[in-house]
């Protein structure tokens, strides 16, 4: 079976000799079966009479900065073309993180210079793919990605990138990042034995709500901090033991009261002070885990103050340890998480919120300029689980 190229109207079409819908070669005569529909052909590569438009909004990186409005500008740009093995995927539903304006302020990578694309995880429908793509995926597949460029209406990703979802659903979106930080840092890092005692902060937000509940699945005690009555009764109903409204109770003081042997894992996300405060509650052979410091992302150096100097005595006098996790360093173990956490999500065992900003001041996150005021909604504190921003209609209304 061979493979050829064909011109048509000026337009190639790759073609393969073998049975079912037929074509006649205009070169060679023979008669060819197309991996790709014609029309579908045309649709994306010149876009005429398409639902596809040929231009879109995107956002991108103009200046590094850790302040994500000055950093980011939202711009009209060509739609994309897919090349052999991508997928053009209409985004419906983008995801906001913590470490985004880690992104727009260069720390991941220093040789990045702007401009550059932003924006982590997307989920949406297949729209336009590339050959090779097209022997896994079809027009119409609903798909969730992790991978570069996803503030866009329209967004090129790697075929083998993509995760097949049953729906365009935002609940699925939370799984991408949060939910696997989540599922990997704690199976891998964290050790969990029944009956342990497990501290998470920040626990009501995106990948907290994971942590309390994958160690609840554990059978481990969850001590959840948050900062408002509504996140703790939110934390309760996701199985949270002892929720801590911090700026309400003194959580040192509560701590040290409530858990006096101190506690087995910590699942840390704040950094500074409420790091010092964690690695004080470490019991014996307690295991300290660092998904993130959000409380420094905004500063200049990106790096929240903390009392090192007192560290190492700390951890050697409890045989404790800290350890750091960084998503993609671990990604030999993503497609069993998010396999796991989807078969949970579908055997009602997992719950995964979603906030788009309803009780915002200015409404829901809807359109890609909203991701803006989801950035800033996120950093003061607001969300009740993942910061989602919608960017359209679930329904496909492609005319392919």
């Amino acid at each position: 079976m061979s493979t050829s190229c064909i011109l048509r109207n000026g337009r190639r079409v790759f073609a393969l000799i073998s049975g079912g819908r037929r074509g006649t070669c205009a070169l060679c005569g023979v008669q060819r079966r197309f991996i790709i529909d014609l029309s579908y052909s045309t649709h994306f590569m010149d876009f005429k009479g398409s639902s596809i438009p040929s231009s879109m909004k995107k956002l991108m990186v103009t200046k590094l900065s850790q302040h994500f409005r000055d950093a980011v500008a939202l711009q009209t740009v060509p739609v994309p073309t897919p090349g052999d093995g991508e997928l053009l995927v209409r985004n419906r539903f983008v995801g906001i993180n913590a470490s985004d304006i880690n992104y727009t302020a260069g720390r991941y990578d220093p040789t990045k210079k702007p401009p550059f694309e932003v924006g982590f995880e997307g989920i949406g429908e297949v729209v336009g793919l590339g050959l090779s793509a097209s022997s896994r995926h079809a027009v119409g597949d609903t798909v969730a990605y992790f991978s570069d460029g996803a503030f866009a209406e329209y967004t090129l990703i790697p075929a083998q990138k993509s995760v097949p979802v049953p729906a365009v659903k935002p609940e699925f979106l939370t799984l991408l990042v949060s939910g696997a930080t989540a599922y990997i840092a704690i199976k891998r890092l964290g050790d969990l034995a029944p009956g342990q005692t497990v501290l998470v902060t920040a626990a009501a937000g995106g990948t907290g709500q994971f942590a309390v509940q994958f160690a609840k699945q554990a059978g481990c005690h969850v001590v959840g901090t948050c900062s408002s009555n509504e996140k703790a009764g939110f934390l309760k109903v996701i199985g949270c033991d002892r929720p801590i409204v911090y700026k309400s109770e003194d959580l040192a003081a509560t701590m040290r009261k409530e858990y006096p042997q101190g506690v087995d894992v910590v699942y840390e996300s704040v950094g500074g002070a409420t790091f010092d405060l964690a690695v004080n509650c470490l019991a014996n052979k307690g295991r300290l885990i660092i998904i993130g410091f959000i409380s420094g992302y905004q500063t200049a150096s990106g790096i929240p103050t903390i009392r090192g100097g007192t560290l190492p005595v700390k951890l050697l006098q409890k045989s404790a340890g800290v350890r750091g996790f960084f998503l993609p360093h671990f990604l030999e173990d993503y497609k069993e998480a998010i396999g796991n956490m989807m078969r949970l999500f579908a055997e009602g065992k997992l719950l995964c919120e979603v906030d788009c900003g309803d009780l915002a001041p200015e409404g829901r996150f809807v359109g890609l300029e909203s991701a803006f005021r989801a950035v800033d909604y996120l950093y003061a504190g607001k969300n009740v689980g993942k910061v989602v921003v919608e960017l359209g209609s679930s329904t496909l209304d492609s005319k392919l």
